[in-house]
């Protein structure tokens, strides 16, 4: 998994769905520094995690992933 990646998808999916970051991290309880550590770091969030924020964003977890260009694929 590249966590920068997956944290550049995660803010433009954020962008294309008009929402703040940190409402999407407040919304889903996870910490304010999950996307510098993911870019910075290189920090891998949980399953549990990702699954929130795919969930919020309403796309798959493989988007997130970076394993498919769809986000609605396996939905």
């Amino acid at each position: 998994m590249d966590n920068a990646h997956s944290a550049g998808l995660i803010k433009a999916r954020c962008r294309e769905k008009g929402i703040p970051v940190c409402t999407l991290l407040a919304e889903c309880g996870v910490r304010k520094g999950l996307i510098y550590d993911m870019e910075k770091r290189d920090w891998t969030p949980s399953c549990e995690i990702l699954e929130k924020i795919a969930d919020y964003l309403d796309c798959s977890v493989d988007y997130l992933l970076g394993r498919t260009d769809n986000p609605d694929i396996n939905r």
